[in-house]
């Protein structure tokens, strides 16, 4: 069985090009060695040259024991939500760059949010990718969940997951510029996936009985609020849900211990960030890295995918 790396980014050559000629945020601006980011509501940070390279990508997977790697769209650049005719040109470039990769790559796609559209949805799975993902922000609260229903009844009639991450940042103007780069992931993305999963917990489940979720970075832990929820009037729920999944995208053992006690071991899957973060060797290890995985993404959460 593959050892499966669920969350990575690789920028291709058709959205660089994309990215480059924009005069609007989100935007490229090439520099020596790479290109600098610009997003709105987030600090400046560089884009290396090496970060996109397909086969240095590929020999980093084969030191870390990785077979397969799954690409997302970073959320967190906004692509999702500018409108539509914005957007579809980027999300086009994302999914040809996806399937311009080797065989040891596969993708989830990305669809515009200005006007959710279920046909999106069929044309993203019927180009090869696993799913769908979204951002933290389109999920935060069970008004908004509604609004992206019809994407999420979509996934379940294709029986795909639903890969939920953080992103983009509200606009701050110019306190962007003074906050260090690390600020967005350490302050915003928290929320934004602890709501989302919350959010998932009142009313997503209820009307998506049969979707299975993935929330990256241990959905900023929100299953360990669930003391404080229930002090809160909130109803815990009896047992984890089997069909919701965490990556461990830039966590170690100090979080995944506490995480393992609250999910179970059948429910943590390992992705890396990659190139976001540098995850040295997987922290997780056997079910982890294929069972579980496969769980995650094979047609009714069992047996292999393709």
């Amino acid at each position: 069985m593959e050892n499966v790396d669920v969350h990575q980014h690789l920028l291709s050559a058709p959205l660089i090009a994309e990215l480059v000629r924009r005069r609007r945020l989100p935007a490229l601006v090439r520099r020596r060695g790479g290109w600098t980011f610009r997003v709105s509501g987030e600090p400046d940070s560089f884009l290396s040259t090496e970060a996109t390279d397909v086969a240095l990508r590929g020999e980093e997977l084969r030191r870390a024991g990785i077979d397969r790697a799954l690409v997302a769209l970073s959320t967190a650049l906004g692509i999702e939500t500018l409108p539509a005719e914005e957007a579809r040109p980027l999300l086009d470039a994302h999914h040809a760059g996806i399937e311009e990769l080797p065989a040891q790559f596969g993708g989830w796609g990305a669809v515009q949010l200005e006007a959710p559209d279920p046909a999106d949805v069929d044309a993203a799975i019927a180009r090869g990718c696993v799913g769908i993902s979204l951002p933290a922000a389109a999920l935060a609260t069970p008004a908004a969940l509604e609004r992206v229903g019809p994407l999420l009844v979509q996934l379940e009639l294709h029986d795909a997951p639903l890969f939920v991450h953080p992103g983009p940042v509200a606009h701050r103007g110019q306190i962007a510029a003074s906050l260090p780069v690390w600020w967005p992931a350490l302050t915003d993305y928290v929320a934004q996936m602890q709501a989302a999963w919350f959010a998932f917990l009142h009313a997503g489940r209820s009307a998506h009985p049969n979707l299975r979720v993935l929330f990256a970075m241990l959905a900023g832990g929100a299953p360990l609020q669930l003391e404080r929820f229930a002090a809160r009037g909130g109803t815990a729920p009896a047992a984890p849900d089997p069909l919701v999944f965490y990556d461990s995208s830039s966590y170690g053992p100090r979080m995944l211990a506490p995480m393992l006690a609250a999910v179970g071991a059948g429910q943590l899957v390992y992705g890396s960030d990659r190139p976001v973060v540098d995850p040295g060797t997987p922290a997780l290890e056997g079910a982890f890295l294929n069972i579980n995985p496969h769980r995650l993404l094979a047609s009714g959460g069992k047996g292999d995918f393709a």
